[in-house]
């Protein structure tokens, strides 16, 4: 060992720290008021050779492992003023978040701005509350004009232009019990999810098909680009037609689910490939179904052996909760094990009418799951998306992905950098339960799938130790003792 690394063993933190085969070599001993403490150094940079880190003299953030037989420990009351500090430096990096949390209010707590504009929109239909109630008469009266929709919300010249040019080119039809959840500024996150804006018209990057579905179809209404599962797409409509939708190349003037002699070909598709574990039944929405379609595709997957899982790809319990029925839940709860995902992007679509639905849900034994996308203007913020995913985990929804937005012609104006999904996983990881932090996702182009975007935790490895970053930007040498027993072993 050269004397740059000898001297970095054995001197306090900011200079050179070396790898070393014992990994009880990284430890110094530091005097305190609370006795010898074996601190276990971490280093700032990456290597500025084969083995080497700088630890800078300005950022001195040892991580403390106090082992047995690693020095002296301390007293029991030292111990607990050790912990009450740290306790202190945790609570501090919430209290921003803490403040502003209540700028974020859920649909739950503003559930009385939602019961007005429920009831000024029952009134303009003249509807009751079993009509309200019925999914039916909320299809039925989805909001598809300019004219209907300025007597319910409140709309500057520029905006019903907007709608009314964008129209022409692309559908839009949003519920009345959606449209109860819109706020009166135009900045609105429940707005800017259903109403046509003028950016629409505005993109020139946009493409049609960036997943170039078409070209992973090996049967009607099949989607495969994975080896053991595959997606069914068994409609083009839904409760409301997001401005952000993935696939409003498929969604014309005229709803249409497939046929049945399609949905027999992509089962008999399915029966045919007996690696296909996990069928996903989507949209569209997939429970834009009849009760007796959804019931009858469950059975047929349920009579296919090597089908082990069905998950059902739906926004109506955020945007039509009244459509999960009682009698809807009785045919779920007949084809265990179902997995539905859902969309909730908001706190704000975290309401009462959404929650009784998950309970319904999941009483009927269906484990639910959110994939969010992340939409700028609308939930590109650290704070948004924490509290979205606490919100969830109070009405039982697990957060699964955070989707980045596809760049579908007529929705990049949706699409944030990169760099801003990475931190806002940076402000999850740590921050909440790891019960909230969701994967961060980019579907690559082409079919080719999932991919995560992780924040970089894992600076530096060799089969001794391997350099970490924590959640707070703290970095550590780790020991590799896996790996040294098996070459000890070798």
């Amino acid at each position: 060992m050269d004397k740059a690394k000898e001297q970095g063993k054995k001197t306090e933190c900011g200079v050179g720290l070396a790898f070393d085969p014992n990994p009880a070599a990284n430890f110094v001993s530091v005097e305190s008021e609370r006795g010898t403490i074996p601190l276990y150094f971490g280093v700032q940079k990456t290597p500025v050779q084969a083995g080497v880190f700088i630890l800078p003299q300005e950022r001195r953030r040892p991580v403390v492992h106090v082992y047995p037989n690693k020095g002296r420990l301390v007293s029991r009351e030292a111990r607990r003023e050790m912990a009450l500090q740290r306790a202190a430096e945790l609570k501090a990096r919430i209290i921003d978040y803490l403040d502003a949390r209540e700028a974020i209010p859920s649909g739950l707590e503003a559930a009385a701005e939602i019961e007005a504009n429920r009831q000024r929109i029952m009134a303009y239909f003249g509807a009751g509350e079993d009509d309200w109630q019925d999914w039916r008469w909320q299809l039925q009266h989805r909001i598809t004009s300019v004219d209907v929709l300025e007597e319910l919300v409140p709309l500057t010249e520029a905006e019903k232009e907007a709608i009314k040019r964008v129209e022409r080119t692309y559908r839009w039809a949003v519920s009345p019990y959606y449209l109860s959840l819109m706020g009166k500024d135009a900045a609105c996150p429940i707005r800017r999810q259903a109403l046509p804006s003028a950016a629409e018209l505005e993109d020139n990057t946009g493409v049609l098909d960036p997943m170039d579905e078409e070209l992973t179809s090996p049967a009607p209404a099949i989607t495969r680009r994975y080896p053991d599962r595959l997606i069914i797409n068994v409609t083009n409509q839904c409760a409301m037609y997001c401005r952000h939708c993935q696939r409003r190349r498929n969604i014309g003037e005229v709803d249409r689910g497939r046929s049945r002699r399609e949905l027999e070909q992509a089962l008999e598709y399915i029966r045919r490939n007996e690696e296909i574990r996990d069928v996903l039944i989507t949209g569209g929405d997939a429970l834009m179904l009849s009760d007796a379609m959804i019931d009858w595709l469950l059975t047929e997957l349920d009579n296919i052996p090597h089908v082990e899982i069905k998950r059902l790809g739906t926004r109506v319990p955020v945007t039509l909760p009244q459509r999960i029925t009682p009698a809807l839940c009785q045919v779920l709860a007949k084809h265990p094990q179902i997995y539905l995902n859902t969309q909730f992007n908001h706190p704000r679509e975290v309401t009462a009418a959404a929650k009784a639905a998950c309970d319904r849900l999941v009483q009927a034994g269906v484990v639910l799951g959110n994939q969010a996308v992340l939409l700028k203007g609308i939930n590109n913020h650290p704070f948004i998306m924490r509290k979205l995913n606490q919100e969830l985990l109070k009405i039982r929804v697990r957060p699964y992905y955070i989707f980045h937005a596809k760049p579908v012609k007529g929705t990049t104006h949706f699409i944030t950098s990169i760099e801003e999904g990475v931190e806002i996983m940076e402000k999850l990881r740590g921050y909440t339960s790891g019960l909230a932090v969701p994967t961060y996702i980019i579907n690559a182009p082409h079919g080719l799938g999932k991919t995560p975007i992780l924040p970089q935790y894992v600076l530096a490895r060799n089969d001794n130790q391997v350099v970490l970053r924590t959640w707070e930007k703290r970095t550590l040498f780790y020991p590799n003792l896996g790996c040294q027993k098996e070459q000890a072993e070798a």
